[in-house]
């Protein structure tokens, strides 16, 4: 398949356009059908490079798509990833600004923290889980750059998985202290309950995920490192959220992530 490397750049500084002015884009698909997934990875890849050049710090991954009905509406039967960065990551108690994340929305996960680089293959559950110093609820707050969300996959992909940013919860657990995929989640906006799920929800086990990723970063040469922070993908249903909103998430054995969006 050949690359239009003009196309590429084109759409890869729509998106970094899309940030900076605050204004989402159309989709890019059409511009990206010739070229597929493959394509849209080139775009997220370009915008990777031009951050870290930027001076942003790579500090994890997120996967995306780990919904079966997810997948069955994007007629897609794999996961998708985006990078995390390090100012993406949100301190205990910090409020998300209007404006910071275009389009906002919320939803649970559970967060792996890595203590060993996964940089040979093959990787295997086996050293995955070795390499897992610990866990911790999480929400992430995806954003799209693509106008009302009327996002395919290759959208999505290109925009780094809709990333947007992170919160953890406070309280490390290890592996063998709780069960990731019976835990439930309850999810709270101003107190009303808006969202539920269990970690089987995510690819039937957050691991399963966690190991697709660490498999598929060995593969294209970004492999997984100590200190990474791996967001899994989704426990339940995507929330859309507003200013002056208070989002309680309650991952059960693992505890509570709160996360407030400023009203001004």
């Amino acid at each position: 398949m050949t690359m239009n490397t003009a196309v590429l750049q084109r759409l890869a500084t729509s998106l970094r356009d899309a940030v900076r002015e605050r204004q989402p884009i159309p989709p890019v698909r059409d511009a990206l059908a010739a070229m597929g997934v493959a394509g849209a990875y080139a775009v997220q890849d370009i915008n990777t490079q031009h951050a870290l050049e930027s001076g942003r710090r790579l500090t994890g991954r997120k996967i995306g798509l780990t919904s079966k009905s997810v997948q069955q509406q994007l007629g897609v039967d794999a996961p998708d990833f985006g990078m995390l960065f390090a100012d993406v990551e949100l301190a205990p108690d910090e409020e998300v600004a209007p404006g910071r994340v275009l389009q906002p929305k919320v939803e649970a996960e559970l967060a792996v923290v890595l203590e060993r680089d996964l940089d040979s293959e093959p990787v295997t559950l086996s050293r995955l889980v070795s390499a897992i110093a610990y866990v911790l609820p999480a929400v992430e707050i995806v954003g799209s750059r693509i106008r009302d969300w009327d996002i395919g996959l290759l959208d999505t992909v290109a925009d780094n998985a809709s990333s947007g940013l992170y919160t953890l919860g406070t309280q490390p657990r290890k592996l063998s202290e709780v069960d990731l995929r019976t835990c439930g989640m309850l999810m709270e906006r101003r107190g009303e309950v808006v969202s539920l799920g269990v970690g089987a929800a995510c690819l039937g086990h957050p691991l399963n995920a966690a190991l697709w990723l660490a498999r598929k970063m060995a593969e294209v040469g970004r492999p997984l490192r100590a200190g990474d922070v791996i967001m899994t993908g989704a426990l339940g249903p995507m929330v859309s959220v507003a200013p002056g909103d208070l989002i309680e998430t309650t991952i059960a054995g693992l505890g509570v992530v709160r996360t407030a969006f400023a009203a001004h």
